[in-house]
Formats: C-alpha cells, sequence, structure tokens
C-alpha cells in the first residue's frame, strides 16, 4: 500500500492536482467573495455555489494533465467526478459550517483550511476510482 501512493509518479500527479486545485480553488473563493459581498448571501451557501462552479474547470484541468491518458470514457468520468466532487462539497460545507460556528475563524480562511482536507480527500478518491492512476 505504501508504495502504492507514496512514489514519483503520485507524487508528481499530486503536484498538478495542488496547482489546478489551487485555480479551481481562487475561481471558488472568488465566487464565493462576490455572493458575500455584492449579493449578501450566506457564507455556506455561497461557498457551496462556489465549490460546484469550480468543479468543470478542475475536471478538464484532471482530465487532460493530472490525469492524462486515463482509459474512462470522458462522459463517464465527468460524472463520477462530480460524484466525488458532491462528496468533496459535502466535506467542504460540513467542516466549513462547523469552524464558523464553533470558532468564530474569518469565513475565507476558515474555507482555506478546509479545502486541504476535502482536496486530499478529492485527489486519492480521484487517482483511485475515478481515473484508475494508482
Amino acid at each position: 500500500m505504501k508504495t502504492r501512493f507514496l512514489n514519483r509518479r503520485v507524487g508528481a500527479m499530486l503536484l498538478r492536482n495542488t496547482v489546478s486545485s489551487s485555480l479551481s480553488f481562487l475561481a471558488s473563493i472568488g465566487v464565493l467573495w462576490l455572493l458575500v459581498t455584492y449579493a449578501d448571501m450566506d457564507e455556506v451557501l455561497a461557498a457551496a455555489i462556489g465549490f460546484v462552479a469550480a468543479q468543470s474547470v478542475h475536471y478538464a484541468l484532471a482530465r487532460g494533465w493530472i490525469f492524462p491518458e486515463s482509459d474512462r470514457a470522458v462522459g463517464t468520468g465527468y460524472v463520477i467526478f462530480l460524484a466525488n466532487a458532491g462528496l468533496g462539497m459535502a466535506i467542504t460545507v460540513s467542516l466549513y459550517a462547523l469552524l464558523l460556528d464553533w470558532t468564530g475563524m474569518n469565513y475565507l480562511l476558515a474555507r482555506l483550511l478546509v479545502s486541504v482536507v476535502a482536496g486530499l480527500a478529492m485527489f486519492l478518491s480521484n487517482a483511485t476510482l475515478n481515473f484508475r492512476k494508482v
């Protein structure tokens, strides 16, 4: 198991995933900030909308750059990616709401911390179950 996940190939995929996730995260944060600041939307609902908005960008990068040459069909892969994103959204929104309720932490900082946990979970899920590269 250790050699399956801890090697250069997986490390390179994780690095590319980190870049892709960071770009997607910035899009998500931008949407969050716009909705909270200009639409006076609830922070948790705005975070969920921002999370969903960033997933198509992330899938395109995952498909072509993080996990190239996947044998999974594009349509099927996108559906599975969105299902994984749903799990990621559940993790994100739940942990985000808990941090906001229990700590009084700034909403943007809370979102950043939660993204690390959810991002690793989604990378492992997509690498093993969806794109089958690990």
